[in-house]
This record gives C-alpha cells, structure tokens and sequence, in this order.
C-alpha cells in the first residue's frame, strides 16, 4: 500500500476522514467536504497514531490504515472465531471485555481472538444452552446483549465481575473484608460456588470463604447465607430479597450494621420468583453470582 499523506484527496480520503471521525477525532469541515487530507485531517492521524503507541507520524501507511479499520470494528459485524491469523480488532476486544465481566475468562482484553477467548465463548454458548462451537456469531451477541445490565458500564481488566466501586477498589473490598458465604439448597450453593470463583479471579488475597453452614463461620466474619426460597415464617434471620438490584448494597449494609456487637448473619433470597417452574440454567446461576458479588463490593465499599 502507497502511504497517503497530506495533499491527497480522493475516496481514500473520505473513508480515512470517515472512519477517524466515527473515533471521535475532530476533522475540518472545509476538508471532510472536499475530501483533501488537510493540515486537520494530518493532526487526527498524528493523534490516532500516539493514542495506538505506533511511530509519530501524520500518513496513513499499511499499519496505521489496518489499525484504523481495525479500531472502526464493532461488535456484531462479523462473525469471529479461531484463525490463524487471528481476527483482531475493537470488536473482539468488546467481546472479551463483556465475558470477563460475565466471569468467562478470555484473560485481558487484547482484541486479539485466540485460544483463550474461544474457550471463553464455548463456555458462554454452553451457558446459554446453545451450541458450544466458539464461533461467535448474532445468535452469541444477542445472547450477551440481553445481559447488558450486568455488563455495561463496568471495567473488565480481567476475568472479574467489576461493580460500581470499578476493579481496584473492589479488590481492596475483597481484600478486607472477612466474608463468609454458604447456601442453603443445590441453586444457593451453586450460586455461591461461582460467587467464590469470581471473588478469587477477582483477587488471589480475597478473604471471601466459602463455608458448609452458619455454625461454621468465624466471629470475625459477615455471614451471607443464600437461599432460593422464601424465609420460613419463624426464622428471626435477616432476610433481604433480590428483587430491587439497585438498592440491594444499601440494604445489605444496613441490615449488617443492624447487628452491632453480635456476627452479622445475613440472608439473601434469590429472586426466582411465584412462577418458578423449576428449571435453572448456568446462565442464571452466573447473572445471580455477578449481581450478588457487585452488591457485596458496593456494599462494603468504605
């Protein structure tokens, strides 16, 4: 490919303009008008090419153009899957970032689709009950799509599932924060297995337990006891119901500050509802494990 730099004009530079604009960076109008690579267009390129740790410079040569189709990539336009070379791009990048947050791990996003990030995508398939293939096509988007409340607007630095509080301070939360969890029937105890194997992935230091039963915890610990139907009407244990998910850290801190002098012993009933009809897939067992450690880390965010 023949660099193109300023003083060309053309289709070429329409798309360049087109496609720099779409990132946000600034262009004339007198030169996007009449397509000519002008002193505004050379500054975007100089800028995209510092923002992308590629040499200064203010052409488009062969890297800088397949680093700008590369970064113009969004997720759902083509179908991704294992290659060699392999696909790379912002949209994969947009993938990984997605599963990490969900707890699949594709390892950090380097917007690069390899071996990690297609295991990634077979155990999100077999999640959702579809075919674990990994290749990652509208069927896998949509599916990811419907847990943008789980997702979106939270870092993904790591295979982790990052709250409000964003990745490090969550950390600090597991970190310390003694936190004893258990359930109390098969969905509860699922739940709380995954909760654990995120608070770990989230921290190797997190001081998140997983535990049998309430006689077990420590005096020094909060207890989270989960549970996936209603409380009994004897039971005097806190009970908070995950129906509201914006309030639930509110509530959760509120009822452990509630105890005082005495261990916190707090449950939390997963919202399966009047409807129930028995079934429960991974994929609920994991939006449930993300929600309730986001709401832990917000919670205990001091």
């Amino acid at each position: 490919m023949e660099a193109i730099r300023e003083g060309a004009s053309g289709v070429a530079v329409e798309d360049i303009q087109d496609r720099l604009t779409s990132l946000g960076y600034e262009i004339d109008g007198d030169e996007a008008s009449s397509t000519t690579f002008g002193p505004s267009t050379a500054q975007a390129v100089a800028k995209f090419r510092l923002d992308h740790n590629m040499s200064l410079g203010t052409e488009i040569d062969f890297a800088t153009w397949m680093a700008l189709v590369d970064e113009c990539y969004q997720l759902g336009d083509r179908t991704l899957y294992l290659r060699l070379p392999n696909f790379h791009g912002h949209d994969v990048k947009q993938l990984q970032e997605r599963l990490n947050i969900l707890g699949f791990s594709c390892g950090k996003p380097d917007g690069c689709y390899g071996v990690h990030t297609e295991s990634a995508v077979k155990e999100f398939q077999e999640s959702q009950g579809a075919l674990a293939d990994g290749m990652a096509f509208q069927d896998t988007f949509d599916d990811i799509e419907r847990l943008h409340h789980v997702w979106a607007g939270k870092s993904a630095a790591g295979p982790h599932p990052i709250g409000g509080v964003g990745y490090a301070r969550a950390a600090g939360v597991l970190e310390n924060t003694q936190i004893s969890l258990t359930g109390e029937d098969p969905i509860a105890r699922n739940v709380a297995g995954r909760i654990w194997n995120l608070a770990t992935a989230t921290s190797d230091k997190s001081c998140l337990d997983l535990i049998d039963s309430v006689e077990l915890a420590r005096d020094d610990t909060i207890v989270i006891v989960l549970a996936s139907s209603p409380l009994p009407k004897r039971s005097k244990m806190a009970n908070i119901v995950m129906d509201d998910i914006k309030t639930l850290p509110q509530r959760l801190r509120t009822a452990c500050e509630s105890f005082r002098k005495s261990t916190p012993i707090v449950r939390i009933e997963l919202p399966l509802g009047l409807n129930y009809d028995g079934t429960f897939t991974t994929g609920d067992a994991q939006t449930f494990a993300v929600t309730v450690l986001d709401a832990i880390c917000t919670a205990f965010d001091h």
